[in-house]
């Protein structure tokens, strides 16, 4: 079964808190979900394999550590995955970004596809999904499958807020998968979004409703 990791830094949290705040700006929503976004995928890339390479400082030799094996790919799921980019991209800026466009019916509450490119080469990558919000779990487990039909195998999800069901959906349809938040909320209420949650992440990160 994959790993859920809640990262309860008491910066997060803090934060956390900030986007909560139904009279968060949207300017500052985005902020700090960027920064939020670092935080989470620092944790997300500790396990990164390192390889010894010998360089020369101002003072003399030494062996210093590069990242080696498989190259990172980030992957966000549009529109609110967007938010998320900044803040990830920082912690490894030689990345390869793709994007996958998912909308979420109203009525059945189930993801449609709009929208995929992806880098080529997705073998060969650490793939780092992106949502804020793990709600029903739809959208996500979506992504995933379309990442693996176009050939990836080394997936891990990052999302800001999670709610109980979606966390257990995704780890029964894709058990490989390592999920990392910085918090698990109450539930869902029966139009699926997360309580108490933070509202709707896409139309506060851009202004819209």
């Amino acid at each position: 079964m994959g790993k859920l990791i809640v990262m309860d830094h008491p910066l997060i949290q803090h934060k956390l808190t900030i986007l909560r705040k139904k009279e968060t700006s949207s300017k500052e929503f985005r902020e700090v979900v960027s920064e939020i976004s670092s935080y989470l995928g620092y944790e997300a890339t500790k396990d990164l394999e390192l390889e010894d390479i010998n360089i020369e400082t101002p003072l003399g030799k030494t062996v210093g550590k590069k990242i080696s094996g498989k190259k990172i790919g980030i992957v966000p799921i549009l529109r609110a995955g967007l938010g998320m980019v900044d803040g990830v991209v920082s912690v490894v800026p030689g990345a390869r970004v793709g994007h996958i466009g998912m909308y979420r019916d109203p009525e059945t509450l189930k993801p449609v596809t709009y929208y995929c490119k992806l880098p080529k080469d997705l073998k060969e990558r650490n793939i780092i999904l992106l949502d804020p919000m793990l709600a029903t779990g739809g959208s996500l487990i979506e992504a995933i499958s379309e990442l693996k039909a176009q050939g990836a195998r080394n997936i891990r999800s990052l999302n800001i807020l999670a709610a109980p069901e979606g966390i257990k959906a995704v780890q029964e349809a894709h058990p490989d998968v390592d999920i990392y938040v910085a918090a698990v909320d109450k539930c869902l209420n029966e139009h699926g979004y997360i309580i108490p949650g933070l509202g709707d992440a896409g139309d506060r990160l851009f202004g819209t409703k």
